[in-house]
Formats: C-alpha cells, structure tokens, sequence
C-alpha cells in the first residue's frame, strides 16, 4: 500500500530547547492515526510543519513520495492537504454558511457550476442542510466544527490534519464529529488530548514526547 506521508526525523525547538527531537511517522493511504500529548508538547507545532506553515529545524517530509524541502514541492501537494484548525473562528470567513464553504473552491479558480455542485455534496454528506443559509458567526462551537470540516472537505483533499477535533464540544457534537472523521476515505492525521475520543476512531494512537513519538495503541 502506498505511502502517503512520512516523517523522518523531523526536530522542531524553540531557543536552544527541543520541544521535540527526530518523529518519525508513515501513513499509508486511509490510515486514521491520532498523536496525543499535553498542552505545550507540539502536537499543533507539528501539524502546522507538515503543511507548511512552519519550518522544523531538521528532518525531512515525503508526501505521495514527493520531498519536501521547499515551498515550491508544498506548492505541488498543498492542494492535496486540509488542515482543521483547533480554533473554527480563525478558519471561518464569510458571514454565510454556504459562502464560507465555497471560499477554497473560489481561490482554486473553479467554476460556479461545480462549486455549487460541491457545496451542495459536502453540505448533504455532513448532514448539515439545516446550517447551510444560517450566519456562520452565531452558530454553536460544535456547528463552526462543521462549517470548518466541511470547507477542507469540499475541496477533496487526500490528507487530513486535524487539530483538537473534540475541543470545545459537548458529547453530542463529540460523537458526530467522531463518526464522520470515522466514516471519510481519507487518510487523518488527528493531534489531541483526548485519548478516550480518538480511541473510537483511529487505528494507531501515539504519544509525542520532546524524544519522538511513541506508540501506546494499535487496533
């Protein structure tokens, strides 16, 4: 089974600090994998390196066997990764649901016909119909969740990284949030404090520590 992303020894510090040294990672194609820690370990610092918001220090990325050594190979596959913010409010943009979800597609350059096509899709597929005319801002924290998952979702990404999925939600949105990420024919990458959710919903869980990660679950 192809590979589609990989870390190899990748150390990221802060000063003369590591806060984590040499992670190492395959995931294969559909592969759900969580990586837990503490507030403070570099769970976020690590997904932001990975899509290239952020530099490590040293190591290399391969994503769909392409590496990674400068923005002009992020360009070649940055289209193929989402990113879900912890936070909704810093990924939600326009004051309308369905504006909002359709934003990437604008930036991609697609036309009117398929971006309605596609929001229409990702709208049904989450089930979210009854927030899709709603104003993004008044929408609870597990609705923004949504919101959010459904405009990385709807421009069809092969990777997922998804910050703190759970954070914030009551059980209810907890438990929808779960059972989608559970269900999409992706390939996640989950960081979170929450053993107990990702328990439900991926196939290896590890534990970042500042010497690399180790793995406390395989299902």
């Amino acid at each position: 089974m192809s590979c589609s992303l990989k870390l190899i020894n990748i150390s990221y510090r802060i000063n003369s600090d590591f806060l984590f040294k040499d992670v190492n990672l395959h995931l294969k194609h559909k592969d759900k994998i969580a990586i837990i820690g503490p507030n403070g370990a570099g769970k976020t610092t690590l997904l932001k390196i990975i899509s290239g918001l952020k530099k490590a220090n040293s190591g290399s990325i391969e994503i769909f066997h392409e590496r990674i050594v400068s923005e002009k190979e992020f360009e070649k596959v940055r289209k193929k990764i989402g990113l879900l913010f912890q936070n909704p409010d810093d990924q939600l943009i326009f004051p309308n649901v369905k504006d909002d979800i359709a934003f990437g597609l604008f930036n991609l350059g697609f036309d009117k016909a398929t971006i309605q096509k596609r929001v229409d899709n990702v709208i049904k597929t989450l089930h979210i119909e009854h927030l899709a005319d709603k104003v993004t801002f008044k929408l609870s924290g597990g609705e923004k969740k949504l919101v959010a998952l459904a405009g990385i979702l709807v421009c069809e990404p092969e990777i997922l990284l998804l910050d703190e999925p759970s954070a914030g939600l009551d059980n209810k949105s907890m438990e929808k949030i779960g059972e989608i990420i559970k269900s999409l024919d992706k390939t996640v990458l989950i960081v979170s404090h929450n053993l107990e959710f990702v328990k439900q919903i991926t196939d290896k869980i590890f534990q970042l520590t500042s010497n690399g990660l180790k793995e406390i679950q395989s299902l």
